[in-house]
């Protein structure tokens, strides 16, 4: 199981590490461009678990009006300097500390797969508070559920933390929630050498 607070250190300690691993090519990029086409003018964007602000902030910061939340000070910090235009927020992804109806759209890049498997369906839920009418989620999730961790992610000596739910589950909580999946896709992305499967799935709320 998951110890948020483990992760959050964890991510503290090696900001700087995962930064220079996380790619800002592939075709995540491209599915983020898509699904940034079908937001309104001037959309109000959060990119929640938005870590060092790579690739994902940045991009939003160009396009929209950007917010991005991380439980992770350090990476925070970082974000700062690479998105230097989005508004940042410090806090868990279980409780937003924003209110109801504040955004058009979220993005989550690898950020729900480091929550305790039980309160998956409480984030997806969360989005959908703060979305507003017809408001839009672009969620990343591992094809296959697993839980796990790495003493020594990323050759550092630090351990890090996952529970991924995988693509089936996930599609169940994101239609619990009133969302409907508009779009999916399941593509290979390059983390620290190694090849990663990533589900993305395109939603819209269901009002």
């Amino acid at each position: 199981m998951v110890d948020k607070d483990t992760v959050r250190r964890s991510y503290d300690d090696l900001a700087e590490t995962y930064a220079a691993e996380r790619s800002e090519a592939g075709r995540g990029k491209d599915i983020l461009d898509h699904f940034l086409r079908l937001l309104p003018k001037s959309a109000s964007v959060l990119d929640a678990g938005c870590g060092q602000g790579t690739p994902v902030l940045r991009q939003l910061n160009a396009s929209a009006i950007a917010a991005g939340l991380d439980f992770s000070r350090s990476q925070l910090d970082l974000a700062t300097e690479n998105a230097p235009h989005a508004s940042l927020i410090q806090g868990d992804m279980t409780n937003l500390p924003v209110q109801d109806g504040m955004f058009d759209a979220i993005t989550a890049y690898h950020s729900l797969i480091h929550i305790p498997l039980e309160e998956h369906q409480a984030v997806i839920n969360e989005f959908v508070r703060v979305l507003r009418p017809n408001g839009r989620l672009l969620l990343a999730e591992r094809p296959d559920e697993w839980s796990g961790s790495n003493s020594d992610w990323l050759g550092t000596g630090v351990e890090m933390q996952w529970n991924i739910a995988g693509a089936e589950a996930t599609r169940e909580q994101l239609r619990n929630a009133g969302l409907i999946i508009v779009d999916e896709w399941e593509i290979t992305e390059t983390f620290a050498g190694d090849d990663e499967q990533v589900v993305f799935f395109s939603t819209q709320l269901d009002t």
